[in-house]
């Protein structure tokens, strides 16, 4: 089943999408936005599946256009964002000059981020200075059911309802000076936007595998293709794993988001190519330019300036788009 949320209103409009994205119907009936639909979904989720086969049915829907959608929850209660790819953590700390902890190959990295104002998956990014740093982050995000404080990892996967792609938005210019005084991220790290799509697991079929989506993420920087790794490799800790780490001391509410960090492939052992050469590329400019700095001393790619465009997918194997496309520009911030 595939779910959106369109523009109506600060939390929106929940509907339910056919399977190729074309079109769409109301919920209504069932739950007036996504956040009612968690808050009972195990009532809500058959009345929902019932349109969703009706949808398929050809037997109902209107026109679905992405242009028209929130994130799937405009606003969480929470979003707490992970670092799965422990390849991705060592290549960033590398190019900071920081050392790598060995706890962090056996213990989840993760920090509570700002949800109370999502930007829509086809918004532009507002940035006041592009001396900030401007970076994207491709990454696959889930969204739970109530979570009991301390659940196992082993039961912790049966709360994930459903999963998204997210485009984490870092300012890599202010990331050294916020960490450097011990107290984690927040100026670094403005609104997140998600994909237009949240899917239930069932709908990837064996792309979910062992809590982990086996799909390639697709990320376009001004129409070319910077990164396509593989979300099913080279995640340390799964979304079960995730999930029970960030529910160790505290209950987690319907509709708590939780995010992979940004998704990221070895390659022969080694921190992976640019895809022009012939890798996989990267999911964040932060990856290329320590690898640019590593090789050559020094960075050769800048970070997003005014103008430049980011579109984050991920297609299935028939090359059928799962979660719609993430698709934003920056722009200056005026006021």
């Amino acid at each position: 089943m595939k779910l959106a949320t369109l523009k109506n209103g600060r939390d929106g409009q929940l509907v339910v999408v056919s399977r190729d994205l074309s079109r769409y119907a109301s919920a209504a009936s069932v739950a007036p936005t996504l956040q009612a639909a968690l808050d009972d979904w195990s009532q809500n989720r058959p009345q929902l599946e019932a349109i969703a086969a009706q949808l398929e049915a050809g037997n109902s829907g209107e026109t679905f256009d992405q242009n028209a959608c929130e994130s799937p929850l405009p606003r969480a209660y929470q979003w707490a964002d992970g670092s799965a790819y422990v390849n991705h953590v060592e290549l960033v700390r590398k190019a900071r000059g920081a050392e790598m902890p060995d706890s962090f190959w056996t213990d989840p990295l993760m920090y509570q981020g700002g949800s109370d104002s999502f930007l829509a998956p086809r918004d532009d990014i507002p940035m006041a200075d592009e001396a900030w740093g401007i970076d994207f982050e491709a990454e696959v995000a889930v969204i739970t059911d109530d979570v009991p404080m301390g659940v196992s990892a082993a039961d912790a996967g049966q709360h994930i309802r459903l999963i998204m792609i997210v485009n984490d938005v870092s300012l890599r210019g202010l990331i050294p000076g916020e960490l450097g005084k011990g107290f984690g991220f927040f100026q670094s790290k403005p609104s997140s936007a998600f994909s237009p799509i949240a899917v239930t697991p069932d709908e990837l079929g064996a792309a979910w595998a062992d809590n982990k989506v086996h799909l390639p993420l697709l990320s376009t920087l001004n129409d070319e293709l910077f990164g396509k790794p593989e979300a099913g490799i080279d995640m340390t800790f799964d979304f079960s794993q995730l999930v029970a780490h960030a529910a160790k001391s505290r209950p987690l509410g319907a509709g708590t988001i939780i995010g992979s960090g940004t998704v990221s492939n070895k390659l022969d052992g080694g921190p992976g190519k640019p895809v022009s050469e012939g890798g996989v590329g990267y999911s964040c400019i932060a990856e290329q330019r320590t690898i640019e700095t590593i090789q050559d001393g020094s960075p050769a790619t800048s970070f997003m300036k005014f103008g430049d465009r980011i579109r984050i997918e991920m297609r299935n194997a028939d090359g059928e788009s799962v979660f719609g496309a993430i698709d934003q520009t920056v722009v200056r911030y005026s006021g």
